[in-house]
């Protein structure tokens, strides 16, 4: 429990997600409003489950803020379209099948578009991710919550 005092929490929270979480949290907390921020925490067996996180600013009689009252529960990853990520939402979906392990042909076919196409949207995703092999598009979807491990 020590560890989870203060800001100790703040090492549970996924990388990619730490500094979005940390900013939703100290504008609330600057601002004494609500919050309500979802991100990836890192469970006891080391594993990461995406939890909602919300809080409600207490004050006492006079007006003085006394912190917050809040809850986090564990939810299911965010949807594909909803994935937090710099692509989008067409881009997503190529990557949830080629992360799934279809063939270009195969994702043309399924979403109705030439192979070209599904090709360029491809490159344009490592292009925008700065990976250039199969193997690291699977791993950016695993830790984004677009596909299951």
């Amino acid at each position: 429990m020590a560890q989870e005092s203060g800001n100790g929490w703040v090492d549970g929270v996924h990388p990619d997600d730490r500094q979005r979480c940390l900013d939703t949290y100290r504008r609330a907390f600057d601002a004494r409003q609500p919050f309500d921020v979802e991100y990836r925490l890192r469970r006891a067996d080391g594993l990461y489950c995406w939890i909602r996180d919300a809080g409600t600013a207490q004050f006492d009689q006079d007006g003085g803020f006394l912190g917050y009252v809040g809850s986090c529960v564990e939810i299911p990853a965010p949807s594909r379209a909803t994935a937090v990520t710099p692509l989008t939402a067409r881009e997503v979906q190529v990557l949830a099948l080629v992360a799934e392990g279809h063939s270009t042909k195969a994702i043309a076919a399924l979403l109705g578009i030439s192979y070209k196409t599904a090709d360029s949207h491809r490159s344009r995703i490592m292009e925008k991710l700065g990976v250039h092999e199969t193997a690291s598009l699977v791993r950016y979807a695993i830790r984004q919550g677009i596909v299951r491990a």
